[in-house]
This record gives C-alpha cells, structure tokens and sequence, in this order.
C-alpha cells in the first residue's frame, strides 16, 4: 500500500504513512509492529557557533541553526521511517520528536511513533 492510497501530505514515493494521531481515518491497525525509532546527533560547526552567539544578543533568528536542526530532524525522520519499513510496517502512528542537547553545541535528535500495518475498513 502506498502513500497515495492514504491520501497524505507525505512525498508521493513514500511507502509508510507517519501521522501524529492514534488511528488513521478510514483505516484499521490490522498489527502492531512495536516502537520505532530514529536518533542523530548533530554538531554545529565553530563559525555557526560565534554568528549565532552574536545573533542571540541582538535578537532575531538564528538561521543556521535552523538549517542544523531541520537537516537533523530529517536524518532523525528517514531513520524512523527505514526501521519501520524493514519491520514489515506501513504506518507509524504516534509520531513524535524528542530534542536534548546531547553536549555543548550538540543536538540529539529522537524521532520515535508506534510501527503498524493498516489496512482500510472492510
């Protein structure tokens, strides 16, 4: 089942549907899978770390540490979706992202959900 069978916002390559909700509309949880995971760590470099300090004391967005963080929470997201896809799953449902600062300058990312396989209701 693709994703174009689900009618999602996802790419139209996609093959796992990821959705923050507990069900999925028009579809039932036909098997569990288990708990999913994807983690990545990811460091700023020096010159990003001086700009975004300058950055912090006169306000306003810190650009490059956003573009860090999106990159991660991309890494994290295609690492979560690869584990439920070699698992047999189609959907992972309870998605949700866990960022920590893992050490100085340094963002653990941890996207996790529940791995399932959903069918549509008879």
């Amino acid at each position: 089942m693709g994703i174009n069978d689900f009618g999602g916002g996802q790419t139209p390559d996609a093959d796992v549907l990821v959705v923050t909700t507990n069900d999925v509309p028009g579809y039932q949880v036909q098997k569990v899978v288990g708990e999913v995971f994807g983690l990545t760590v990811r460091s700023r470099h020096l010159g990003s770390q001086i700009g975004a300090g300058l950055k912090s004391m006169v306000g306003g967005e810190l650009k490059g540490l956003t573009k860090t963080l999106v990159e991660t929470r991309n890494q994290a997201m295609e690492r979560l979706v690869d584990q439920a896809r070699a698992r047999g799953a189609n959907a992972i449902l309870m998605f949700r992202f866990d960022v920590t600062e893992a050490m100085e300058g340094a963002a653990e990312v941890c996207a996790y959900g529940t791995a399932v396989v959903i069918v549509p209701h008879a």
